[in-house]
């Protein structure tokens, strides 16, 4: 009997998924939906914000699930979250850095669970309503990660840690498409979500207050310190340092004359630096954890782009393999607010070439 190509739906309850399951059933799959149940906060009252896995998102999904006549679940996977994404989060901003949740649950969470679970239910492919497109390279004999067609939705940064397996058995179905057909195709179909708003970038977070959040989750105080100028003169007092990101400058409460942004922290001391805007720039980063996509690794200077954040343009420079898998990246002109905890994602035209996390800016 000839086997049919089945695909697992990552089904967030959002447009981008359900119009991703409609586009695989129109390809011939037999397609199934899930719903990864990973966080909900006890007593939480931010209905008002858009977030994931809430009862609402789950009833559109099981809504859009019954319309296209393909089986769906919900499972649990809050404590794998909490262990492998949240808890990390937590570390990464006491320690000073600024982490990606997002990359860090497409790595250890959404992918590889998805996958497991879809072997089981004998479905070939995970599918997701990700903007990015898959493509094998017989050249390099190596699956490919490249850019979503339309750039302004590209959200290959988010998905640079993604491994040959997975690449080899994942489909991203609005790649190629715009929002505007995305959100058209789910009117014509009265899709229940077809103008919902997108979610939040991280889904535990809804309303953006992490320092809240994390004061919640561990039961800690974090404390309020000295703001320093860049000669190390006190100038205010912080809401405590976990609070503040490198380039900040709205909420910092200070007058100064002119304007001044975070510019360092020292977490032991408990003390933000801040500074002008020119004291961000940084023409070189050091890279750990590296993911290689396009090559299976990096043994000589390879000229390419880079950028370390989602909605940053890619830019000119230079990888350069360093001991112990590290990579240095130097850039033709100098970057703002390169942030340790955050990722570096090179690019050679549209393709992901790899990606990791930043642990070091500077200028050499």
């Amino acid at each position: 009997m000839e086997h049919t190509p089945g695909a697992l739906i990552a089904m967030s309850g959002g447009v981008d998924s359900s119009v991703a399951a409609y586009l695989m059933q129109q390809k011939g799959y037999r397609c199934m939906g899930i719903t990864m149940r990973q966080y909900s906060e006890p007593g939480c009252r931010l209905a008002q914000f858009p977030t994931c896995c809430s009862p609402q998102d789950i009833e559109d999904a099981k809504q859009v699930a019954f319309q296209l006549d393909m089986p769906y679940e919900v499972m649990d996977f809050s404590r794998s979250f909490r262990e492998r994404v949240i808890d990390k989060f937590v570390r990464v901003y006491e320690s000073g850095g600024t982490p990606n949740p997002c990359i860090d649950c497409n790595r250890t969470m959404r992918f590889a669970s998805l996958l497991e679970v879809a072997k089981k239910h004998d479905l070939d492919y995970v599918v997701t309503g990700h903007y990015a497109r898959v493509a094998y390279d017989e050249a390099r004999g190596r699956w490919l990660l490249k850019k979503a067609a339309y750039e302004d939705k590209d959200q290959s940064y988010m998905l640079c840690m993604l491994t040959q397996d997975q690449l080899a058995h994942i489909q991203f179905p609005l790649g190629g498409m715009d929002k505007p057909r995305v959100r058209e195709i789910a009117d014509e179909l009265y899709f229940v979500n077809a103008r919902k708003r997108d979610s939040v970038d991280i889904c535990f977070i809804p309303d953006g207050d992490y320092g809240a959040f994390m004061e919640r989750y561990t039961g800690k105080t974090y404390p309020a310190g000295d703001f320093l100028d860049q000669e190390g003169n006190v100038v205010g007092q912080h809401r405590g340092a976990v609070r503040y990101t490198l380039g900040q400058r709205k909420g910092l409460g200070l007058a100064m004359g002119t304007p001044v942004y975070v510019s360092g922290k020292d977490m032991e001391k408990n003390t933000v630096t801040v500074g002008p805007n020119e004291s961000l720039f940084s023409s070189s980063l050091v890279a750990e954890d590296m993911n290689w996509v396009a090559i299976p690794e990096l043994t000589a200077s390879l000229r390419i782009k880079a950028k370390t954040r989602y909605r940053q343009k890619e830019q000119w420079a230079t990888a350069i393999p360093l001991e112990g898998g590290r990579v240095r990246v130097d850039f033709d002109e100098p970057q703002r607010a390169v942030t340790p905890g955050q990722a570096v994602v090179l690019y050679d035209g549209d393709i992901v070439v790899g990606g990791g996390t930043i642990v070091e800016a500077f200028n050499p």
